[in-house]
């Protein structure tokens, strides 16, 4: 059965007869005067969006209609978004660094933020992944601490700094998170006036703030003094702050904010929604709602919590949608939520849907789409397809026409796994994907020999009792393995594309991990044990939730390796060209073997003259790979796992590679505040 939705006719939305839409799509508009701040809650008319979704229009939503992309975003030589440009190709057109000469890179500067928390004392432990931005002649960073750091791109000199004093608390996640800064510019930036070029960074407790570029001082225009509180919006279930930890998707004079919410821990939780701002002033001009009206007194989240991508040519801005809660039952949210876990196509202008897929039915795995989808022209059958390239915690690489949403590459409804809880209903099919072939086999890589032996048995004991029967095996009392689980598979870093070539690279995990469901009456929460472990309250359902990697006593996987991977695919086929093991496992100061690999957070980048960047790896390395091959040549060691997209520019004619080195607790201990970035010796 197809779950994508027809385009919509946008220009022509609010004319369509109201007949048989449900009925929040029919609410007339409030008899309120709009208001003239950003901070108030402004009027708003709520129009029919389709498929059990609503757009909500705010006071700002008249703005004439451009095309094609911002000027000095389309510069080869900048860093300007948090995946290099809105296509989230992460491709950088340099060539000054090439597969022969990468050997020679040497670490020019290395600057420490100040920002950063081992979580010892009474500030939470810091996650940092925020991508550099260059641009402006600037090099551009947000810290975990919420500050704003501005740096000369080749000398790393400190130009300002902005503080904006938010709470240090982890109010939604177990760690203080960030991962960077966006940018906007008046297409022709007055001289001598403040605010023609802001920079807007997020905090935990959903304040967006805009500061001028080139001073760091708070836009007064921007909001309410140059802040604006997105919270505002938050009044359905509002069990906490929308937390605003990825940076805006800037378009045009429009900031595209999604958020982050606090998983696992309620059934009925703020329902998912996308906010359109005005650059200038942060005025609402429109508001998405995933979720319709009827269900959400029960369910929620299915919001946007990884970065976005856009198509300048058609505008249209691509939401990687993540799964409604509760996350691992959904017995009480049975209805139909057609753009939960989905990749879904919206008009830049007005916030209608022009299509939407789902990638998961009744999604009770935590599969949220992870990613932003990676946008290129592809070659097939002597046609040049508009694409989209889709990766998934569930291991498959979705590629679609990015202007209708049918697969380029086919998707199969296969037979799924029923569920053996009582309330439950799990999907009775579930899409497959054979090509591009997924990042992680269909089934779970076995129990690991010597892991096994060092348990005396008990990974194959424990392995024999708990329930596998394939990739979407449910959730159950006796315990289920996950393969892949909510750790991917693919995550949040998503894959980079040759938009010459078709050549697009990916890593993935390969992670095996126990989900079991507890009987309310038996469910005494314990505290959750790390970011990815530990026991979940889920709400008022008739189940908790706990969560556990799959090891031994010794803390070794108990699976066979290798637990980490980066992989090459020709899109014009959708063939895979190859796959290797990526990085290192460091465990008690020691490394494993190479072929093992390494479990890894954050995302590659290609260059024009065929190498990939990524740094991702426990081993706190980042490397440079032959994009022919995989083969690595050039590695250098920071302080901590390098969970960032480097950014990829050329400043003065030198090409630059920056890293944020921030660390992850999910790969390691060590967590930095150190940015390094690294050239060719002049």
């Amino acid at each position: 059965m197809t779950r994508t939705f027809a385009s919509l006719a946008l220009s022509s939305a609010l004319a369509v007869s109201m007949a048989g839409l449900p009925a929040f799509a029919q609410a007339p508009a409030p008899e309120t005067d709009q208001p003239s701040s950003a901070t108030e809650t402004p009027a708003t008319t709520t129009v029919p969006a389709g498929q059990g979704a609503t757009v909500e229009v705010g006071p700002a939503a008249a703005a004439a209609p451009k095309s094609g992309p911002d000027a000095w975003m389309d510069t080869p030589d900048s860093w300007a978004t948090f995946n290099g440009d809105l296509m989230a190709q992460k491709y950088a057109p340099a060539s000054e660094i090439t597969p022969e000469n990468v050997g020679n890179l040497e670490k020019l500067w290395e600057y420490h933020t100040g920002d950063v928390s081992d979580g010892s004392g009474d500030v939470p432990t810091s996650v940092w992944s925020a991508t550099p931005l260059f641009v402006n002649g600037t090099l551009y960073l947000g810290t975990p601490f919420y500050r704003i750091v501005a740096l000369e791109p080749d000398t790393g000199r400190e130009k300002w700094t902005y503080d904006s004093h938010a709470v240090l608390e982890a109010l939604t996640q177990p760690a203080l998170k960030n991962r960077g800064v966006a940018y906007w510019q008046e297409d022709e930036p007055a001289s001598g006036e403040t605010c023609q070029k802001i920079v807007y960074i997020g905090t935990m407790d959903a304040k967006l703030h805009g500061v001028d570029a080139d001073t760091g001082a708070p836009c007064a225009g921007f909001g309410d003094g140059g802040v604006v509180d997105v919270n505002q919006w938050n009044t359905v279930n509002d069990k906490w702050p929308l937390s605003l930890l990825q940076p805006p998707t800037v378009y045009h004079d429009t900031l595209f904010v999604g958020w982050a919410g606090k998983d696992w821990s309620d059934s009925a939780a703020p329902p998912g929604t996308v906010f359109a701002l005005d650059a200038r002033t942060g005025a609402l001009k429109w508001m998405f709602h995933a979720l319709p009206n009827d269900i959400i007194s029960k369910t929620g989240t299915a919001n946007v919590w990884a970065s976005m991508s856009i198509d300048p040519e058609r505008g249209l801005i691509y939401l990687p949608v993540s799964s409604p809660s509760p996350n691992y039952y959904g017995g009480d949210r049975l209805e139909e939520l057609p753009l939960a876990t989905s990749v879904t196509a919206l008009d830049t202008e007005t916030g209608k849907i022009a299509w939407s897929r789902q990638l998961i039915h009744h999604d009770i795995w935590d599969y949220d789409t992870v990613a932003p989808p990676t946008l290129v022209d592809i070659e097939k059958d002597g046609e040049t397809v508009p694409a989209l390239v889709q990766t998934s915690k569930q291991g498959f690489i979705y590629v679609l026409n990015r202007e209708t949403g049918e697969p380029i590459y086919p998707i199969e409804e296969r037979a799924a796994p029923a569920s053996d809880i009582e309330g439950e209903v799990a999907a009775p099919t579930q899409p497959f994907v054979d090509t591009p072939a997924p990042v992680v086999e269909e089934d779970w890589p076995g129990v690991f020999w010597l892991a096994d032996a060092v348990s005396f048995g008990k990974c194959s004991e424990r392995a024999e009792k708990y329930r596998w029967e394939g990739r979407f095996t449910p959730p159950s009392l006796e315990g289920t393995i996950a393969y892949p689980p909510t750790t991917g598979g693919g995550q949040w870093g998503g894959g980079a594309v040759d938009p010459r070539t078709g050549i697009y690279i990916v890593n993935a995990n390969s992670v095996v991990q126990i989900y079991t469901l507890i009987p309310r009456e038996a469910f005494k929460e314990e505290g959750q044990e790390g970011e990815v472990a530990g026991f979940y309250q889920q709400g008022d359902v008739p189940y908790g939730f706990k969560l556990e990697t799959f090891v031994n006593w010794a803390g070794m996987p108990c699976w066979n390796p290798p637990y980490g991977t980066i992989q090459a695919y020709d899109l014009k086929t959708g063939e895979r060209l190859w796959r290797k093991p990526l990085g290192k496992v460091q465990r008690y100061g020691f490394y494993m073997p190479d072929d093992w690999g390494s479990v890894t957070i954050g995302g590659p980048v290609i260059t024009e003259t065929g190498l990939v960047f990524i740094g991702a790896s426990m081993d706190s390395r980042v490397r440079a790979l032959d994009l022919k091959t995989g083969d690595e040549l050039w590695s250098a060691q920071v302080d901590a796992p390098a969970v960032s997209l480097p950014a990829v520019y050329t400043y003065k004619g030198r090409q630059y590679v920056t890293f944020a080195v921030g660390g992850n607790t999910i790969l390691s201990p060590n967590v930095s505040d150190q940015v390094v970035t690294y050239a060719l010796p002049e």
